[in-house]
């Protein structure tokens, strides 16, 4: 027990130093620990870990994808709903038969087997897209179609490998039956994840205690997942679909307090979980090597490069024609429609990291076919899976920020022009609220007046594009201080009430609502500490 605290706390120390590392030269911390792990997988008398898939597809898997989907705007995700369906459908099917042609001819798989393999690399990782992505600060239209390919591809990847594993397992394999399936299940799982959300809602607007909403959010992923997979349903969409609902709708049944709270709680468990979990996929090299040992070394570096390979072309020459063909059909059916520029198409083609989804199907493999013979070329598949992830999260890892430098990107001034709309109209709904507030005789009109003038002030400030600072902060000194407080919750609720319809008119994001509301419950915490 105490080695295995010991081991514990060990790790926690090593992805608190690397990601601070990781910091400090402007690396994605997802590449530092996996290379943190790869070297410390070789440290003398270090216990091996064996990575338990299940431990992977349930315990990191549903919170990291849930926090995502949270954090993801729901507006942005619509309008980006063409690239992502291509690329989490199209492009991990196109992936699969690409890697599945080269391991058959140029690795010498069979080709159930290689199937296998490219049903296992083709999905993008959630966690390592996401972690990636916001790391080096590209347009959040990007990170969007990014971070949405990599939560619903696992579907398409998922229902590939088990119809190939399937394959080589009983030796055989029906078309129509895996296109059915991975109908029913996407649809099911998505179903399944909004009729939890819709319950969870329901029983958030009844609650206002801070600990017990938080530790039910936290529940909320796994609840979702475990009764999606319970009814052969794609649990990542489970929790995938709950996550967009719920995030949409939390700001009408969480308290300030609840949010303020929520955030900072999850914000430290999504940095624990993708520190764990990148770095026990680089402390997995020991244990692959050793079950590849028999092997020349030079022939599996060829085949690890083969593979890389097949999976970066695959993704480059998809993303490209894919894009390019959409623009000629629009020309031709004379559809109106904005194209990306082709900077942000070579970004998106470019961002194809793998993780740990992939390294847990490849472990999750059986160890035995029918008749009882081994299953051919296991630990074969588990390494080029281990080096795919490898080279991915290494290679694309590092140099997406030179490559968004060479190619002159940066994150697009919507999002700071959205912000200052909505403090403006919030602001105007407060002048509003306190003309209809100005004749009731509780309301203090010294303090009135003061709060006038300074809304005021700020819509002036506001309209000409000038940071309009942090909303209310005069200080409630005198008599009559519960009157004061209680005409400035009666505003707040006016900005809040505001923020949300522009929001719902789709004139601000998901995520320009969550950074005003952070600054509004702010506020309000401040006016109770008062």
């Amino acid at each position: 027990m105490s080695g295995t605290i010991t081991l514990v706390f060990g790790l926690l120390a090593a992805i608190v130093a690397l990601a601070t590392v990781a910091t400090r030269f402007r690396i994605p911390y997802a590449v530092l620990l996996v290379l943190g792990g790869l070297l410390m997988g070789f440290i003398p008398g270090l216990p091996t870990i064996e990575l338990n898939p299940d431990l992977i597809l349930f315990l990191f898997l549903p919170p990291l994808v849930y926090s995502s989907a949270w954090l993801t705007s729901w507006r942005e995700f619509r309008a980006s709903l063409r690239p992502i369906l291509t690329l989490s459908i199209g492009l991990v099917l196109a992936t699969t038969v690409i890697v599945a042609l080269v391991a058959h001819f140029a690795i010498g798989l069979s080709w159930p087997v290689a199937f296998v393999l490219g049903a296992i690399v083709s999905p993008t990782d959630a966690v390592a897209a996401s972690a990636t992505a916001q790391s080096v600060g590209i347009e959040r239209r990007i990170v969007t179609v990014i971070e949405g390919e990599s939560m619903l591809n696992d579907a398409t990847g998922l229902v590939a490998y088990r119809f190939a594993v399937a394959a080589v397992v009983s030796g055989s394999f029906s078309l129509a039956q895996a296109s059915l399936q991975f109908v029913l299940v996407s649809i099911g799982g998505l179903l399944i994840g909004l009729v939890i959300a819709w319950l969870l809602a329901w029983i958030h607007r009844h609650l206002d205690n801070a600990s017990i909403e938080i530790v039910i959010t936290i529940l909320t992923p796994f609840a979702a997942y475990l009764l999606a997979e319970a009814l052969d349903l794609s649990g990542v969409l489970a929790v995938v679909s709950a996550g967009l609902y719920l995030s949409h709708q939390s700001a009408q049944f969480f308290s300030s307090n609840t949010r303020l709270q929520a955030y900072a709680v999850w914000e430290i468990l999504v940095f624990l979980f993708n520190g764990f979990l990148f770095l026990l996929i680089g402390l997995q090299l020991h244990s692959v090597l050793n079950t590849v040992s028999t092997h020349v070394p030079l022939t599996l570096l060829w085949y690890a490069m083969l593979a890389s390979l097949a999976v970066i072309l695959a993704r480059i020459a998809w993303v490209i024609a894919a894009t390019y063909l959409t623009r000629w059909f629009s020309k031709l059916l004379h559809f109106h429609e904005i194209f990306p520029l082709i900077r942000n198409v070579l970004i998106v083609a470019w961002t194809g990291m793998r993780g740990g989804v992939s390294l847990a199907a490849a472990i999750a493999l059986p160890l035995t076919i029918a008749g009882g013979a081994a299953f051919p070329d296991r630990d074969l598949v588990i390494f080029l899976t281990f080096s795919v992830i490898l080279v991915t999260l290494v290679l694309q890892g590092l140099s997406l920020s030179p490559l968004i430098r060479l190619l002159h990107l940066k994150e697009d001034d919507s999002r700071a022009r959205e912000h200052t709309e909505a403090h403006l109209e919030a602001a105007r709904a407060a002048l509003i609220r306190l003309d209809e507030l100005s004749t009731e005789d509780w309301v203090p009109q010294d303090y009135l007046s003061r709060m006038r003038g300074m809304y005021e002030n700020k819509i002036k400030t506001l309209s000409t594009l000038v940071d309009g600072g942090d909303g209310a902060t005069e200080i409630l000194d005198g008599a009559r201080l519960g009157d004061k407080r209680r005409l400035r919750q009666e505003v707040l609720q006016a900005e809040r009430s505001t923020i949300i319809q522009l929001r719902d008119r789709g004139r601000i994001d998901d995520e320009v609502l969550r950074e005003v509301e952070r600054e509004l419950d702010l506020e309000e915490q401040r006016l109770q500490a008062d």
